[in-house]
């Protein structure tokens, strides 16, 4: 069945059945837009069993985990200190950054601690930045998070070492708890907001690190770890873990793309010097940079 085919059947003619009354009283996009997705995870998954790929079947979302709901543009309107959003009425928001262009969509986000947020697609220009003359080449590891090719040495947070001690009386008090009461929930509010500071710890760390050599760098090489198959060693899997290796990768990924910069990933079972490796940096650096291009 095709997207529409679900929506006439899901939500057109399950609105006037007397089980699915309460459809009506929702906006209709959010209701569409999740079909859409459905259908699409359900394509992506028989396309991948042709392929032999690796993408699992649709499953239900969990209760206690990330939610949300998408409006479109005529789902939403957006005023100086509130969000209007369709049978919802107006929420009051505070704004992180001013919207440089009018959003085409609006996704409404409420994650495992109970805070809400709204993100917004805008479509924007942004301005190509100058190229530097630099390059680098980054070693991830455990007793440093990285060591560059300059010889600077970045120390390893451990955000989730830092905060073990607290997880665990959290995870014992909310073990006590009886099911399906208050304190349950209020328990699982309080571990849950815990484990999101960590993680907003490690992802400003991971930000700002990442940022900086992007900017400071044309050239950055850095090694294909396989993490996957890492974080199976027990002794070693919270480390791991805690380091946010894939995710420093990504960001450097996406920040490259997003400042013209050249991001290499070097394949793990090629042995190299440091000599060779510095050499095949300069020799890259000069045939990125044209002769005419004067460099800051």
């Amino acid at each position: 069945m095709s997207a529409n085919h679900l929506v006439k059947l899901c939500i057109t003619h399950a609105k006037q059945t007397l089980e699915r009354t309460w459809l009506k009283q929702v906006h209709v996009t959010p209701l569409q837009q999740s079909l859409r997705d459905l259908d699409r995870a359900f394509k992506n998954w028989w396309k991948s069993l042709k392929e032999k790929g690796r993408t699992g079947a649709p499953r239900f979302k969990r209760r206690h985990n990330r939610q949300a709901i998408r409006f479109n543009r005529g789902g939403f309107c957006c005023g100086d200190h509130a969000v209007r959003i369709g049978k919802v009425g107006e929420i009051p928001i505070t704004w992180s950054r001013p919207l440089p262009a009018v959003p085409s969509s609006a996704t409404v986000i409420k994650d495992c601690a109970g805070r809400c947020f709204v993100s917004f697609v805008v479509q924007v220009e942004r301005p190509c930045s100058p190229p530097v003359k630099g390059a680098i080449g980054i070693d991830l590891g455990l007793v440093s998070f990285a060591i560059t090719s300059d010889g600077e040495k970045i120390p390893p947070p451990k955000f989730l070492r830092s905060a073990l001690g607290r997880l665990r009386r959290l995870q014992r008090n909310l073990k006590h708890k009886q099911k399906g009461s208050n304190r349950l929930a209020a328990a699982r509010l309080r571990l849950a907001k815990l484990h999101t500071k960590v993680a907003d710890w490690r992802m400003d760390f991971l930000h700002q690190l990442s940022t900086r050599i992007i900017r400071e760098n044309q050239t950055v090489v850095l090694e294909d770890l396989n993490v996957s198959g890492m974080v199976k060693n027990r002794k070693l899997a919270r480390s791991i873990a805690d380091a946010g290796w894939r995710m420093f990768r990504t960001l450097l990924e996406s920040k490259a793309e997003e400042h013209g910069r050249d991001l290499v990933a070097i394949n793990r079972w090629t042995p190299y010097q440091s000599d060779l490796l510095c050499l095949w940096l300069s020799r890259r650096q000069e045939s990125l940079v044209p002769q005419n291009m004067a460099l800051p």
